[in-house]
């Protein structure tokens, strides 16, 4: 939703303020829940507009968690149960090294 990101693409905690007002008007019915959760957690969330831009970027590039934990499900996608807990920390170690290379 490009208006969400808006709010947290803001330079600062108060153009995110304004940006959430405005999301909050025109999607506010739909999504009300969530916007909720925003204006709850403001205080908390509000701590990402003290960092530069440069590590605000970092922080809400996902695409490479999202990669990563996509290689994680292709190789327990095909095996649903593993004897232990540690079978299953070998298996996502090794499909971590295998993709860092």
């Amino acid at each position: 939703m490009k208006q969400l990101k808006e709010v947290y693409k803001a330079p600062t905690e108060q153009a995110a303020l304004l940006s959430l007002d405005q999301l909050d008007d025109n999607w506010g019915k739909k999504y009300s829940l969530a916007i909720k959760s925003w204006r709850n957690n403001w205080d908390n969330l509000s701590t990402y507009f003290k960092y530069p831009d440069e590590i605000k970027t970092i922080i809400y590039t996902t695409n490479a968690v999202e990669a990563l934990h996509r290689q994680f499900r292709k190789v327990t996608k095909s095996k649903s149960l593993f004897p232990n807990d540690d079978a299953l920390k070998k298996m996502l170690y090794l499909a971590y090294r295998d993709n860092a290379y």
